[in-house]
């Protein structure tokens, strides 16, 4: 790899995280000849699939992973990593205390896979989670602190792995949600009748509860308005974990208020004052 070309590695932790969070971002900058690639804690065991979707797969695994490969294609991935964790479930499931459960794993175990991953791909850009995992799931917190770890630790000429040169990349983002337009979408659904509370496929995301988070600083405004179509195709792509029905009068709501735009705050280097970019690369 030209160390010239510009790279970016997202860190998450479930296929799906990568269309249905950021994947308008992940598509916008692979477009552009980018190398994007993801890191994958998981491959989503603890996930619910129905059976129709499990007919040439023997496990939920298999199914997922199949799922995220196709949604890669339509990314535009330059690759797809996983750290061979399990998937944790929801706080509060029996999935929390599996021995190989992400969420029960030490932070600094984890954050020294992401670190490999870091000095062998030498992005300049990384993507995570914001801290509280966007809604709270314990997979994601544990990824948010285990990337950031990672991100300084990559840098550390002390910390060695596999002979790999040290490398710090030059931007640390989360992800965000604006709890502005949350609170607006909470409105929207009580007015169409909907329970807020009791959100997604298995109605264990409480809006309410997101919308009344902390706000996040917005240090990054991201356009993904051309490559739309290759974000919803991403999408269709992880058909067992989205109940289009139940979920897209949310889906349309948010897409009213943040329309074609993702949000991310700049963790690394640290923002003074206000300070908005359009570009993920930008100072």
């Amino acid at each position: 790899m030209s160390i010239d070309r510009k790279t970016i590695l997202a860190v998450l932790a479930h296929p799906d995280d990568e269309s249905f969070g950021m994947g308008g971002t992940l598509a916008l900058y692979a477009s552009r000849g980018v190398d994007v690639h993801l890191v994958c804690a998981t491959k989503g065991e603890a996930g619910d699939v129905d059976p129709e979707y499990m007919q040439g797969f023997d496990t939920v695994a298999d199914c997922r992973v199949a799922e995220l490969n196709c949604a890669a294609d339509h990314l535009g991935l330059a690759g797809v990593h996983f750290l061979g964790y399990r998937d944790s479930g929801m706080a509060g499931s029996d999935q929390n205390h599996h021995d190989e459960a992400l969420a029960s794993q030490p932070v600094e175990q984890v954050a020294a896979r992401i670190a490999q991953y870091i000095r062998q791909l030498r992005p300049q850009v990384v993507l995570t989670f914001d801290p509280v995992g966007g809604y709270h799931h314990p997979d994601h917190i544990a990824i948010n602190k285990a990337a950031e770890l990672a991100f300084h630790m990559a840098g550390d000429p002390t910390f060695n792995t596999d002979d790999l040169p040290p490398h710090k990349p030059e931007m640390l983002y989360y992800q965000i949600f604006p709890r502005k337009a949350l609170r607006l979408v909470v409105r929207a659904l009580h007015l169409a009748g909907r329970d807020p509370s009791k959100f997604g496929r298995n109605q264990d995301i409480d809006l309410t509860v997101l919308a009344g988070d902390e706000e996040f600083p917005i240090h990054a405004r991201i356009s993904y308005r051309r490559v739309i179509a290759q974000k919803k195709a991403a999408d269709r792509c992880h058909a067992s974990q989205l109940d289009w029905g139940a979920s897209s009068t949310m889906y349309a709501i948010f897409e009213r208020f943040t329309p074609a735009r993702d949000y991310y705050m700049r963790a690394y280097p640290p923002v003074n004052g206000n300070h908005t970019v359009k570009d993920l690369f930008a100072d």
